[in-house]
């Protein structure tokens, strides 16, 4: 244990100063680790690695390859979102007499690449009680439009569009194996999320937890989970309201459901996953003050060992895009009441739209895995998120506006696991 515990810490620490970025399931990346990102995010019933079965399903520490022994994984992914972002406004020329364009053409993010580690740990305790614990960047969103156009034609300076949001989550869990093919798991999440709005740069922690339950008879298995909402304050981050001091603004994590089936028809050579999960964005805190939609996540799984060494992966993940399309305001019609402060209307539609562009919904997902020992092997997964877009069209002192962003996202994800 002496081990373990010096591992997780130096993860803790290692992770503490990773870069991480936008995700792709709303503000959530659609899992953790080469082997279940190459699967299309599965793992709910039958996760293949310790660090998916932290983050999938907690009971699944039971059930894993992994068993009865102990398993070490650290995962790094290389993130690439491409952002990009239209506003034409045509009042800013009417009201500058042309000295300022409000038509931007289309500008791209400068925030398009980001490391991100993981590490994940399973251990037995008794034959039937394991602990697995695992730290890793579990969400975010980043945008960089500074000094690409400016929004206000009433001051003098450009107005930035930033935005960076990152959590880490860090989840000690215990399963149980109550009979050979039942068992249950329980995790503790701590969330230390960091947000920067272009002003300040505010941290702060929360805590949640996570319960799921697998059951297995012989080729099959189905788990179901439930992750409590998680709320994180930043304190003092950006003047929401105008008034010259910032404000506070709180992101909650939403609660989510998750099921799962998985079948196995040849034994060790052969899987299928099929996971639905959803998520209620829209009573969440922060998400739901800027309109987020409730989402479903619906993502399937293959994998296939044509010989005991080589893991052969593919997937596809599908989530409908939270964001919601609001069109038809007016920029200095009513304010937008957000945790207690008046926000005028245009500058909410481009934060949203602009700032936070959560949109992305179908994956198509592929990966490989070799043993090379029989203690070490590698894996490799690649995601590609497809392009989607959003536009919103409404009023500014009476002349037609409209926001527009698009997005698509790559990512490749290398794994080293250590079974002892």
């Amino acid at each position: 244990m002496k081990k373990l515990f010096v591992i997780m810490l130096s993860a803790v620490l290692c992770l503490s100063f990773a870069g991480l970025s936008q995700a792709t399931n709303g503000d959530n990346l659609i899992s953790i680790g080469p082997i279940s990102r190459a699967m299309g995010g599965v793992g709910i019933a039958s996760p293949q690695d310790a660090i998916s079965a932290v983050f999938a399903n907690p009971a699944a520490m039971c059930f894993g390859p992994y068993c009865p022994g102990s398993e070490m994984n650290f995962d790094v992914t290389f993130f690439m979102p491409k952002a990009r972002t239209r506003i034409n406004n045509t009042a800013i020329d009417i009201f500058t007499q042309g000295a300022i364009s409000g038509n931007t053409g289309w500008e791209d993010s400068d925030a398009d690449f980001f490391v991100i580690p993981a590490l994940g740990i399973s251990a037995p305790i008794t034959p039937n009680l394991r602990f697995g614990f695992a730290a890793y960047g579990v969400s975010g969103l980043g945008v960089d439009y500074r000094n690409k156009f400016d929004l206000d034609p009433f001051t003098p300076d450009n107005q930035d569009v930033y935005s960076n949001l990152q959590i880490l989550k860090v989840a000690p869990n215990l399963s149980y194996m109550f009979t050979p093919n039942l068992s249950i798991g329980a995790s503790v999440h701590y969330d230390y999320g960091c947000l920067d709005l272009g002003d300040k740069n505010r941290c702060s922690s929360g805590v949640g937890f996570q319960v799921g339950t697998i059951y297995k008879n012989g080729p099959f298995s189905a788990g179901a989970v439930y992750v409590s909402p998680q709320k994180v304050k930043h304190n003092g981050v950006a003047d929401l309201d105008g008034d010259g001091s910032n404000d506070s603004l709180t992101l909650e994590s939403p609660w989510s459901i998750g099921f799962g089936v998985a079948v196995e028809p040849i034994e060790k050579v052969l899987l299928f996953e099929a996971n639905a999960k959803y998520l209620e964005w829209s009573s969440a805190d922060g998400y739901g003050d800027f309109d987020w939609r409730n989402q479903w996540v619906l993502s399937f799984g293959a994998q296939y060992k044509p010989i005991p060494k080589l893991a052969l992966r593919a997937g596809v993940n599908w989530g409908r895009n939270p964001v919601a399309d609001n069109d038809g305001w007016e920029a200095f019609g009513p304010t937008v009441r957000v945790q207690g402060k008046n926000v005028n209307r245009y500058q909410f539609e481009v934060l949203r739209v602009t700032g936070f562009p959560a949109i992305v919904e179908t994956h198509v997902t592929a990966g490989i895995g070799y043993q090379i020992t029989k203690t070490i092997s590698l894996d490799l997964g690649y995601v590609h998120a497809f392009k989607k877009s959003i536009k919103e069209t409404g009023t500014f002192a009476g002349q037609p506006v409209s926001i527009e962003s698009e997005l698509y996202e790559d990512s490749i994800d290398l794994g080293l696991t250590w079974r002892f």
